[in-house]
């Protein structure tokens, strides 16, 4: 009974990121910026980043998809927000590692470690990383 109370207690986690999405929008003063899509399922992200120093000091993404791309795409912009660049690429790893059920140190991940379930369902995959795949790029300005 308590995984299935744990298990609805990370769906609302969920569907809250998704229905009130955190730093949605577009940053004006951006120093890296990107837009990824999701071919699979339509899913498209645009990510704007602002680094000072190497330390990401605002960040913000707009577009549209599903529940999960959108709750994902959230819970990393809080996750990294005044976090180094090398720290946020740290958790970029981290979050990859965990969607494809490898060992990975899902601390680092706040929020977002409520994702792990996708691992289960492998046409969710691309959804859950859409945002932290774009952070990658942004950050490496490819």
């Amino acid at each position: 009974m308590a995984l299935s109370k744990m298990d609805n207690l990370y769906r609302q986690v969920i569907l809250d990121h998704s229905a009130h999405p955190h730093h949605h929008g577009k940053l004006d003063d951006s120093t890296n910026e990107i837009e990824l899509k999701n071919p699979t399922c339509g899913d498209v992200l645009q990510l704007d980043v602002k680094v000072d120093d190497n330390k990401i000091t605002d960040i913000a993404f707009s577009g549209y998809g599903c529940t999960i791309s959108q709750a994902s795409a959230s819970m990393m912009t809080d996750a990294v927000m005044d976090k180094t660049v090398d720290q946020a690429e740290d958790m970029v790893e981290a979050f990859s590692d965990m969607i494809l059920g490898e060992k990975s140190n899902t601390d680092i991940l706040e929020d977002s470690a409520v994702l792990k379930g996708v691992s289960q369902f492998p046409a969710r995959i691309k959804c859950a990383t859409l945002a932290w795949k774009a952070l990658h790029k942004a950050l490496n300005k490819e």
